[in-house]
């Protein structure tokens, strides 16, 4: 069984979801690429569920800090 399509893609969206983040953690506004919303990055100190979504839900990137 050839496993390197099914890599190249999880790494490519490992990747997008690495570059989102980073750009969130530096400020910049995101868009959601499924309904355009903007994506907004929650802290530990929000007092919710640390991670990076969008307000429908279509993106929601769970996120741990140490």
């Amino acid at each position: 069984m050839d496993f390197s399509n099914l890599n190249k893609q999880t790494s490519k969206s490992f990747n997008q979801q690495k570059n989102l983040i980073k750009q969130l953690m530096k400020g910049k506004l995101m868009d959601c690429p499924k309904c355009k919303q903007a994506i907004k990055l929650y802290l530990p100190e929000d007092k919710v569920k640390p991670g990076a979504r969008c307000a429908k839900g279509c993106t929601d990137i769970d996120l741990e800090f140490s």
